[in-house]
């Protein structure tokens, strides 16, 4: 694709002063991993691509369900069974051809976190459960990556950054994971459809502006709750 097309593609973002050609030139040249392609991966992925991301990461070994189609927007019902992350991968090519997708079909682990996260610039954490939350700030921290991250359930979400610029992490916040038989999640309480897609816009478009360098959460958890409209930042 020329230059022009290229411009072509991007410019309505590009003519943003806070953004301009040197804006859109860190996007090219930024390396993001995203766990998870599931309900917030699958936004979280959509604008960080669309937007002209250079390299995304996908790390998720789950397969389609028909379950998930109601808010993981990626996948159709003839994709039911396929992997998440090859499908997202294949999808997310056609989407903006101009750019690297990479596809780890695999369950993150503590003996695989830091090889996958290493050639990355930064994290971003659309996974469902606390063990894989607190991997990825650990291994965050470990290796000195930015992770933006963001939780779902029922009506309301969370959204914060750690780790940016030697800012707070998640165990700052919450030193110590809870008991799993205490933690409600989406299986057994259920979400609607279009909160994934809210949070994990917001989660992208953090991770944008974080690879701009444009003013970003810093030590605070925004709390949404999109039954009545609430809308808390809490410092920590």
């Amino acid at each position: 694709m020329s230059i022009v097309q290229e411009y072509l593609r991007y410019n309505r973002q590009v003519m943003l002063p806070e953004i301009g050609e040197e804006g859109q030139k860190k996007l090219k040249n930024a390396k993001v991993l995203v766990i998870g392609a599931g309900g917030l991966g699958c936004p979280i992925l959509q604008y960080i691509a669309t937007a002209g991301v250079g390299t995304i990461g996908i790390v998720d070994f789950d397969k389609i369900e028909l379950h998930n189609l109601h808010r993981q927007i990626l996948y159709t019902e003839k994709q039911v069974g396929l992997s998440k992350s090859k499908t997202a991968k294949e999808t997310l090519e056609i989407m903006n051809p101009l750019i690297t997708i990479i596809a780890f079909e695999e369950k993150l682990t503590s003996e695989n976190a830091s090889q996958i996260m290493q050639d990355f610039d930064l994290v971003v954490d659309g996974s469902d459960n606390f063990e894989t939350r607190y991997l990825a700030n650990d291994t965050c921290i470990a290796l000195g990556k930015t992770l933006v991250y963001g939780s779902i359930l029922k009506f309301e979400g969370q959204l914060a950054v750690f780790n940016h610029n030697g800012t707070k992490n998640l165990r700052d916040l919450f030193p110590e994971p809870p008991n799993p038989k205490d933690v409600p999640n989406c299986n057994l309480n259920g979400v609607l459809g279009t909160l994934p897609g809210m949070i994990g816009t917001m989660m992208a478009h953090e991770t944008l502006k974080i690879i701009m360098d444009l003013p970003t959460l810093e030590n605070e958890l925004v709390l949404f709750n999109t039954l009545n409209w609430s809308f808390t930042k809490l410092n920590f």
